[in-house]
């Protein structure tokens, strides 16, 4: 093996064709200090030696890299996740959350009003704020009737849908904690409307209301009631301290509806 030195490098070659080509293309000189044979490089071996170096300092380069990456993942798992607790964006919120403001009214402000979607079985409380605009400031899941389409008759399972303009109106709000209903499905008589019924007047149907889910938890949101509107039995007593009140508005639109003109703006109003 020959080693060689040049503008502080020093390279080891053990092929004798390599020692043949650099021989070949250098001026030799001896120095009296260092005992070593310095040389004077052509500059088609200067080039050939800088590539070597250039490539050599790219892969140590490399090689720190992928040490600083695997670093990095180590104490990425090391640490505990902190994540912030941001707002969830109206449009993309998962249908089974519910969606309310932080600041809710102590009660009912008497000017709210409710949409219910039967295709997205969404409840939406609607209200205006300080400028007069109107905003959401309240969504729940919700189930509906266990059969698609407007009602036509007791006992169709289907949720009524309130003609173009003429909402339904809430006309009593009642304690529903200790009634009970069979479902015929073996549970026998049990408890099944929350804490609260909000019964609606329902044109040319009765027994029509929005309640709690007691038992039936699990179903919302879905399609499993035999007409009525269901909530989670925590969010029927929200609707009921915060934003209910006799009187009260309620559109249900039909599967097919389309959200209403304004409430796109309405929902948007709503994250700022």
């Amino acid at each position: 093996m020959r080693k060689y030195k040049t503008k502080g490098h020093q390279l080891h070659f053990h092929n004798h064709k390599f020692i043949v080509f650099i021989e070949k293309h250098m001026a030799f000189r001896y120095l009296a200090q260092g005992g070593g044979m310095h040389f004077i490089c052509s500059p088609v071996v200067q080039v050939w030696i800088f590539s070597i170096t250039f490539v050599t300092t790219i892969k140590k380069i490399k090689t720190k890299i992928i040490m600083l990456h695997q670093l990095f993942l180590i104490l990425a798992m090391l640490l505990p996740l902190n994540i912030s607790a941001t707002s969830t964006p109206i449009e993309a919120a998962p249908v089974n959350k519910t969606i309310q403001q932080t600041a809710l009214p102590a009660k009912p402000t008497g000017t709210a009003f409710i949409v219910i979607s039967k295709r997205d079985l969404k409840l939406t409380v609607y209200d205006r704020n300080a400028a007069g605009d109107t905003v959401m400031v309240a969504q729940f899941p919700c189930c509906m009737g266990k059969n698609k389409g407007n009602k036509q008759k007791r006992g169709d399972m289907r949720t009524p849908e309130s003609p173009k303009g003429k909402p339904f109106k809430i006309t009593m709000i009642q304690d529903a904690s200790t009634w009970k209903h069979d479902f015929h499905d073996g549970r026998g008589n049990i408890k099944a409307y929350g804490h609260w019924f909000l019964r609606l007047e329902t044109p040319g149907h009765k027994g029509i209301g929005i309640h709690g889910s007691t038992n039936n938890e699990s179903s919302v949101p879905g399609r499993a009631s035999e007409g009525c509107i269901r909530l989670l039995d925590n969010d029927i007593i929200t609707l009921k301290k915060h934003f209910a009140y006799v009187g009260m508005p309620v559109t249900i639109q039909a599967e097919d509806a389309a959200p209403l003109p304004w409430e796109p703006r309405a929902r948007q109003a709503a994250t700022k």
